[in-house]
C-alpha cells in the first residue's frame, strides 16, 4: 500500500479490523482516542526537542531517528483513523471544509509569504 493508491477508507477499514480482531472497540472511545491522538504527537514532538530549525535536515539523514519518526507518526494516523470512524468525521471533507474556511481568513494577496497580515512581505 502506498499513498498514491490507498484510500482513507481502505485505512479506516484496516484499523476497524484491526481493534475489532483484539476486541479493543470497548477502549476506542473519542475520549481515549483524543487522548491517544495527543500523546503520540507529543512523542513525535520530541524527537525535534531542543533541536534549532537547521538541524532538521539531520534528522532526516539518520535511519534511526526516522524509523522512529515514522512509528510515531503511523501511530497518531491510526489513532486518528479510528477517532474519526468512531465520530462519523469524514476526514475529507472535514479537510476540504477546513481548507475553505482557512482560504476566506487567509486570503493569499494579504499573506503570501508571511504568516500576519501587517508583516513585510519575505
Amino acid at each position: 500500500m502506498s499513498d498514491r493508491d490507498t484510500t482513507l477508507a481502505q485505512l479506516k477499514s484496516l484499523m476497524y479490523e484491526f481493534v475489532a480482531a483484539r476486541d479493543w472497540h470497548q477502549y476506542h472511545d473519542a475520549k481515549n482516542l483524543s487522548t491517544s491522538i495527543a500523546i503520540e504527537a507529543a512523542e513525535l514532538m520530541e524527537h525535534f526537542q531542543w533541536l534549532h530549525s537547521d538541524a532538521v535536515g539531520d534528522v532526516r539523514r539518520d535511519p534511526k531517528q526516522m524509523a522512529e519518526i515514522r512509528e510515531e507518526v503511523a501511530d497518531i494516523l491510526a489513532y486518528l483513523l479510528s477517532f474519526a470512524s468512531q465520530m462519523g468525521i469524514d476526514m475529507s471533507e472535514a479537510l476540504v471544509d477546513k481548507l475553505k474556511k482557512n482560504a476566506d481568513k487567509y486570503p493569499v494577496e494579504r499573506y503570501y509569504g508571511k504568516f500576519k497580515a501587517d508583516d513585510p512581505p519575505r
